[in-house]
């Protein structure tokens, strides 16, 4: 399984820099949104699977898990 990474400094000079095409542009952002989203989903996919002991080392509940666990990807 693969991490997603944060956007380092040149794609997010990339992303605003004004010269782009605008096709370029759409791609660009939505190609960010994806790997959100994607990182959003494995991670509440593996919140779900977690024990409880394993919740209460990160200072969760299992209903605050349950709650996040049951989100839907593109909500923050």
């Amino acid at each position: 399984m693969t991490q997603a990474r944060p956007l380092n400094a040149d794609a997010m000079t990339l992303m605003t820099y004004r010269a782009l095409p605008v096709p370029a542009m759409i791609a660009l952002r939505f190609a960010a949104a994806v790997t959100t989203w994607a990182t959003r989903r494995r991670t509440r996919l593996s919140l779900a699977s977690l024990e409880p002991w394993q919740l209460q080392d990160a200072g969760l509940t299992p209903e605050q898990a349950s709650e996040e666990a049951s989100r839907v990807f593109w909500q923050a």
